[in-house]
């Protein structure tokens, strides 16, 4: 009896195994065809874009399409330790102009708050908690667990951020070439081949990694995979202990996985309950991405500064996502990644206190 039952034990977990690796596999294959796909064609972002969008259609017409949890943090952590590298004393240059956009940035958290709050609770009438936490562009996890804590609606606030996301991310790269004329083309960024890194730099990117992100699990940073790495980085290139750089394999094998992930995230949603949110969304999406563009062109007007950098610094993107549009248009990392740690850090310490004094309306 013992021996029948641990038989029986041993052939589920094999099937569960089996399943869930072939989940994997397929995810990655309609990811990396997706990511060809748009590489073919020359579109700016291919891998990223390609993969979330290949990924997320296959999820909408039911296929089995999943990674684990743990698929993302590695890829996160070598794009962040790529990104790191961009890092210069010349982009530092003029530091103090950045102050002007990091003060509109905060003016511009507040608008985009209030407009989008009102939108999400007048015209669509969600209650008070998922509208708010719904409307405003922190982390996703995060915005989801506070919002749950109010009394909001958890799968309705994680959602909205997804497509907000999927939208801001579809659409940014275009938007960008339309309005300065910049072109991200799959070259823009310089093509390192893979027989190009040596044993040391093996050990250096290791060794960033693994620093990073220990350091920033330990300090609490949000995005740690992402920040960690990419600081640590930052600080090796800019003393000059190393300029490693990563293949541009390994960067559009990470830029799968991470926009394989995103995709997946409509897996096991209802298409009714999708298409409906989706809508709302899109209002929503349109309302932040038109004041991020209002604030973008008036710092730039006011300040100085490169507009597509501005974009880049004010929209409601991922901080990895923004980063790597920033990499293929040649412009400042830095000024981008700073702008959405700011971001998310204001969002974040000061959510639940706003929450109190909005909830009524």
């Amino acid at each position: 009896m013992r021996v029948s039952c641990s038989l029986n034990l041993r052939k589920g977990w094999r099937r569960l195994h089996c399943s869930s690796f072939g989940k994997f596999i397929l995810t990655l294959a309609i990811g990396a065809i997706g990511g060809w796909s748009l590489w073919h064609f020359q579109m700016p972002l291919a891998w990223l874009l390609g993969a979330m969008l290949a990924c997320g259609l296959a999820a909408l017409f039911g296929l089995p399409v999943a990674l684990p949890k743990y698929s993302r943090p590695p890829m996160t952590a070598t794009l962040g330790a790529m990104l790191g590298a961009t890092f210069s004393p010349s982009v530092f240059d003029h530091i103090n102009l950045w102050i002007v956009s990091l003060s509109g940035l905060v003016v511009y958290l507040i608008v985009l708050g209030t407009i989008v709050y009102l939108y999400f609770r007048r015209l669509v009438g969600l209650d008070p908690a998922t509208a708010y936490f719904s409307a405003l562009p922190g982390g996703m996890v995060e915005m989801v667990i506070q919002g749950g804590e109010k009394g909001g609606d958890e799968r309705m606030i994680a959602l909205i951020h997804v497509v907000r996301i999927f939208l801001v991310v579809m659409t940014l790269p275009f938007l960008i070439q339309y309005v300065t004329g910049q072109n991200i083309g799959r070259n823009a960024a310089g093509y390192i081949a893979l027989n190009s890194i040596s044993g040391i730099d093996l050990i250096w990117i290791a060794a960033t990694v693994l620093i990073g992100v220990s350091l920033a699990t330990i300090l609490r940073f949000p995005a740690r995979f992402f920040l960690g790495p990419m600081i640590v980085s930052a600080c090796v290139h800019y003393l000059g202990y190393s300029d490693f750089k990563i293949p541009t394999t390994v960067l559009a094998g990470a830029q799968i996985v991470i926009g394989a992930t995103i995709g997946c995230r409509f897996a096991n949603i209802p298409l009714a309950y999708i298409a409906r949110v989706a809508l709302f969304s899109l209002g929503s999406t349109f309302l932040c991405i038109a004041i991020s563009l209002a604030f973008a062109f008036g710092v730039s007007y006011w300040s100085g500064d490169q507009l597509a950098s501005l974009i880049l610094a004010y929209s409601p993107g991922g901080i990895t996502e923004m980063s790597l549009i920033a990499l293929a248009l040649g412009l400042e990392v830095p000024f981008v990644a700073l702008h959405h740690i700011v971001r998310v850090v204001l969002v974040m310490g000061s959510a639940s206190f706003i929450f109190k004094n909005v909830k009524r309306y």
